[in-house]
This record gives structure tokens, C-alpha cells and sequence, in this order.
């Protein structure tokens, strides 16, 4: 048994932040019909790599779904999403505001036939305000909240992060947003519409800087390796490479001077004494540290912080971190057979559950590949099918 065992969930998103949420709840039990446009489908089927033809971009992230495509732009096709809605816990969109109204299966339309529906629907900036009908990517919300202005190094040009946080920032937001209204759900029968705004997931992450400049309007800047607050926590460099040492609070700093580099006088050193000090004094600090540590290799430091309980570890790539025994030994590495790909490594599970731990059943679907078995679990015929699929209602 899984968590969300029973949960059924209508997924009518695409590209990230919506398959992204929708794979968690699927990942966790629930089952997912994943309602996919005529004509090619999710947008990122036709993103690359691809491995026989087949996206690799798409498959890591819809597994634990079925797959259906229906135009919902014919009657007919809207009817069949209906009858689906109708008997769906949740449904996740991610169109742009108004979208879903035009075409009739908007929140207000679905919750007529199914009262107790959470809908929730994730969008750049919201479903109000006055930027609701612009369209918002994570690059743009990288920019517009302020990430952009703190990361990197200062007085260089602005950068984005490695990877699309805002993205799957929403899709994580969406989750426990659901699962709250689908608890709400439980004990009232009542439904509601939740509003997602993937330019806004991100900004209650910024815990220190809205402590900054709510409470003496200064300004986040970008700090480059170091970190806004504590010291020494950052990069440092050794013999061979860069290692994140992590001094967060006075104890670690002084198990860092005494067992570490054994420099006990660095602790009475009046630049830092505090963790005020050592930020106020970070360059000399850095420096001071990098000088002792290149004198000896990546591994024999990261040995002696073990020893000492001061966290540190290597700057890994994500070749490495792939291969890290640690991930590997905790699941973080699975693997699945697909159809067409053939056997294929996805990243695991980030929560451990004790009695209902999270599995792949099933890989990513191909195109349309469940409509078929979809269509006749609701009572139509093969005929029937096959005139739908001659009128272009579905593929």
C-alpha cells in the first residue's frame, strides 16, 4: 500500500512545474491520467535527448502515468475529460490564465459536476494582479524575484541558477498545497481551486535577506561562494580542488581551528571572535584558510572534518554525485524498464517512508498510449473509439 493510494489525479499540465507535482503524487500512490493535446502531446516530448526516437527529457519526469490525448477544443472530447473530472480527487493545469475558461473546463465549470474537485491551477504569475495575463517561465521569475540580483559574484553580470528552481519550486508548492486541500477535502467533501504563481514559490526561500531588508532595508548582493551570513561557510580551496566547509556556528568554528587545521590561535584572533567578525572579515579569513589548506590534498581535509564532526564535503559534478555510494546506497539512483527506451536510470526518492515507501510501477507512457484502455474502462465501444480517433477527437 502507498500513501495516496485511491487518489485520482487529472493531469492536464505540461513541460515542468505541473508533471513535476503530478509525478510526486504518482510517485506516492496516486493515480494519474496524464490528458495530453492532439498532435504531439507534452511540449517537452519534443525536447532532447532522445534515445530511439523517444524523449528523455519526458520520461524523467512523468513516470506512474497513463497516458490519454484528447482535443479539447471538440465537444466530444470535452465530454470525455468531463466524465473523468467527474470522478477525479485532483486536477493539476498549468495553461495560461483563461485558457481553461475558453475551452470550458475551467475550475468553475468542473466543480458544477464534481463539487469536492481540488483544482489546482499553476501559472507564471497567478490567476489575479495585474501581471496574471502575461506568460512567466523560470528564467523570469529567476529575474523578477530578486535571485538573479544575489547570485553570482558582485559588480559581474547577473546569474540564473544551475538548474530551473522556480519550476519544480512550483511543482513542490503545488504538492503540499494539495495534499492540504485534499485533507480539507476528507473531512468537509468541500473542493477548492488552489492558485500557484511560479513567481512567487520561491520568494518565502529567502528567510535572511527578507530578515535584512524588512528590518533595515539593506539589500541582498551577490555573495558568490560565500555565504550572506555565516563564516566561514563557502568554497575553500586546497592542494588539489575546492571542498564547502561549513562553520554555521561557533562550536563547529572552533572544532574547525582546534582538530582540523589546529590553529588555536585563530579562535582568539580579535577579526573572529564572532561569526559577526569573521563575515565582517571574510576576505583575510579566506585567505588565511585557503593558505593552510593548500598544503594538502581535497581528501585528507574532508578526512579530518569527518573526524572532528565540522561538515564539509567535495564540490561534486553530477556524474559524481550519481556515483556517490552514499546516494546510491540510500535509492537516489533507480531504474526502469520502458518500452522503448529500454532500461534507463531516473533519480529516486528524496522522502523515506517506513511503512509505505514511494516505487515506480510503471514508466513514462508513450504518446496517446492509454486512451484506448481509458476510453473502453468508461464504457466505449471499439467502434466508438475508432470514430473519434477518425474525427481527430482524439489520437
Amino acid at each position: 500500500m502507498l500513501p495516496l493510494d485511491g487518489m485520482k489525479v487529472l493531469d492536464i499540465s505540461q513541460i515542468m512545474a505541473g508533471p513535476y507535482c503530478t509525478m510526486v503524487l504518482g510517485d506516492m500512490g496516486a493515480e494519474v491520467v496524464k490528458v495530453e493535446k492532439a498532435n504531439g502531446g507534452d511540449d517537452s516530448r519534443q525536447m532532447g535527448p532522445y534515445i530511439n526516437d523517444e524523449s528523455t527529457c519526458f520520461s524523467q519526469i512523468n513516470r506512474n502515468k497513463k497516458s490519454i490525448s484528447l482535443n479539447l477544443k471538440d465537444e466530444r472530447a470535452r465530454q470525455i475529460f468531463f466524465q473523468l473530472a467527474k470522478e477525479a480527487d485532483v486536477i493539476v493545469e498549468n495553461y495560461r490564465p483563461g485558457v481553461t475558461k475558453s475551452l470550458g473546463i475551467d475550475y468553475d465549470t468542473v466543480s458544477e459536476i464534481n463539487p469536492g474537485i481540488v483544482y489546482c491551477s499553476i501559472s507564471g504569475y497567478g490567476q489575479t494582479g495585474p501581471y496574471s495575463h502575461k506568460g512567466g517561465f523560470d528564467l523570469v521569475a529567476q529575474g523578477m524575484t530578486g535571485l538573479m540580483s544575489m547570485t553570482g559574484e558582485k559588480g559581474r553580470r547577473p546569474l540564473k541558477t544551475g538548474i530551473a528552481v522556480y519550476d519544480i519550486g512550483a511543482g513542490i508548492t503545488a504538492v503540499y498545497s494539495i495534499l492540504a486541500a485534499y485533507i480539507h477535502k476528507m473531512k468537509t467533501g468541500e473542493g477548492q481551486h488552489i492558485d500557484i504563481a511560479i513567481t512567487e514559490c520561491g520568494l518565502p526561500w529567502f528567510s535572511w535577506e527578507s530578515a535584512a531588508y524588512f528590518a533595515e532595508e539593506r539589500l541582498p548582493e551577490p555573495t558568490g561562494w560565500r555565504h550572506r551570513v555565516s563564516a566561514p561557510y563557502q568554497a575553500v580551496k586546497a592542494k588539489d580542488g575546492y571542498i564547502m566547509l561549513g562553520c554555521a556556528n561557533q562550536r563547529t568554528w572552533e572544532r574547525f581551528c582546534n582538530d582540523v587545521i589546529e590553529r588555536e590561535d585563530l579562535i582568539q584572533d580579535p577579526r573572529f571572535l564572532t561569526n559577526s567578525d569573521r563575515g565582517a572579515n571574510v576576505e583575510v579569513l579566506e585567505s588565511l584558510i585557503e593558505e593552510i589548506l593548500g598544503e594538502r590534498d581535497m581528501a585528507f581535509w574532508l578526512e579530518r572534518c569527518d573526524a572532528a564532526g565540522v561538515p564539509a564535503g567535495p564540490i561534486n559534478d553530477f556524474a559524481q554525485a550519481m556515483q556517490d555510494e552514499h546516494y546510491l546506497a540510500r535509492g537516489m539512483v533507480q531504474e526502469v524498464e520502458h518500452p522503448v527506451i529500454g532500461k534507463m536510470k531516473t533519480v529516486g526518492f528524496p522522502s523515506k517512508f517506513s511503512r509505505t515507501p514511494a516505487s515506480i510501477r510503471c514508466p513514462a507512457p508513450l504518446f496517446a498510449q492509454h486512451t484506448d484502455e481509458i476510453l473502453s474502462r468508461m464504457g466505449m465501444s471499439d467502434g466508438d473509439i475508432k470514430e473519434l480517433r477518425r474525427d481527430g477527437c482524439i489520437q
